[in-house]
């Protein structure tokens, strides 16, 4: 639908963790996206129930036998936004081609850039403080097939 406001909420690592403070977060939200390292089988079961669910497999979810089902690497769309996702930047195929948003995880870290058009985006770690790093998570706004807003969302440690 023309004009239609689609949020999509963007988290990472959450490592058999999932804040309270983060699923309220997901309010709102149609869809969720988490980029790997999710450990529990129960978390994704429960993230599923909030809006449609895109995930990956994390070097750290390879271990697990329910993890198997997970791709490395995901391609799809959302509200006319054609998306590419991997746990680890270092997995990312070189053909970005009719790839608008590149989502990764692994760092722990937040990083936000715009390249040539592109959203590049790793939400942080919304599990455990790790590596010294703030708890984070992305919130995107998407209408009329673009990304329209991309919000930083910091937690207490």
């Amino acid at each position: 639908m023309a004009g239609e406001t689609v949020r999509v909420a963007v988290i990472s690592d959450t490592h058999g963790m999932l804040r309270r403070e983060v699923v309220a977060q997901l309010q709102g939200c149609s869809h969720i996206i988490h980029a790997g390292d999710i450990i529990s089988e129960s978390d994704l079961d429960e993230l599923a129930l909030y809006g449609s669910l895109f995930a990956v497999r994390g070097n750290n979810d390879v271990w697990y036998p329910w993890a198997k089902h997970l791709a490395g690497i995901l391609r799809f769309q959302i509200g006319g936004v054609r998306f590419l996702m991997t746990h680890d930047r270092w997995d990312l195929p070189h053909d970005l081609e009719n790839v608008d948003a590149v989502i990764c995880g692994h760092t722990h870290r937040y990083s936000e850039e715009w390249i040539d058009g592109r959203l590049w985006l790793n939400p942080g770690s919304c599990g455990r403080s790790r590596f010294g790093s703030a708890v984070t998570m992305a919130r995107l706004t998407i209408q009329n097939g673009k990304i329209q807003s991309v919000e930083r969302i910091d937690f207490d440690n």
